[in-house]
């Protein structure tokens, strides 16, 4: 009987080597140039934590990416807390795409937050959508557009963005 190759997924409790061959060649000279963080990634139990984490990691002194990209930040934590440290330490421009109901990240919020940042941000609103960016399909019908719609402006706000920056 043969056994099946480990899981690569992270389970709680286990540790991460943190030491790989790839820390010690990274250089500004092939770093990236661009750090997308994708919202949920296939793993929505553990995209917020992914989203915070990555822009953490894009603030650290030896990455030297261009610019970040936060597809719904969840800047709404336990109890209420704005976790904004975070963002607030960041020198990379930053660019939101956030769903105007998404209660993970209140808009006035982020607009407060975005404020104190001691980077340039930007700020694409998904109208109607949620932490996930999905827009109901009445709200869809009443506007006369699509989800697709919705998310191809997104797309093109994050393209400008990237490109006023080069």
């Amino acid at each position: 009987m043969t056994s099946s190759p480990p899981s690569k997924r992270r389970r709680k409790g286990q540790i991460v080597d943190t030491e790989s061959p790839s820390k010690s060649t990274l250089t500004q000279d092939n770093s990236s140039p661009l750090i997308v963080f994708a919202h949920g990634a296939g793993a929505p139990s553990s995209s917020d934590w992914m989203i915070r984490i990555s822009c953490m990691v894009a603030g650290r002194e030896d990455i030297s990416p261009l610019l970040i990209v936060c597809l719904g930040y969840p800047l709404k934590g336990m109890n209420g807390a704005v976790r904004d440290e975070t963002l607030l330490q960041l020198k990379v421009p930053v660019m939101f795409v956030q769903g105007t109901k998404d209660g993970l990240c209140p808009l006035e919020k982020l607009e407060a937050v975005r404020k104190k940042m001691k980077t340039t941000s930007g700020l694409h609103e998904i109208e109607s959508g949620d932490h996930s960016f999905k827009i109901s399909k009445k709200h869809l019908q009443t506007k006369g557009s699509t989800q697709e719609e919705a998310e191809d402006a997104a797309v093109q706000a994050i393209a400008s963005f990237f490109t006023s920056r080069n």
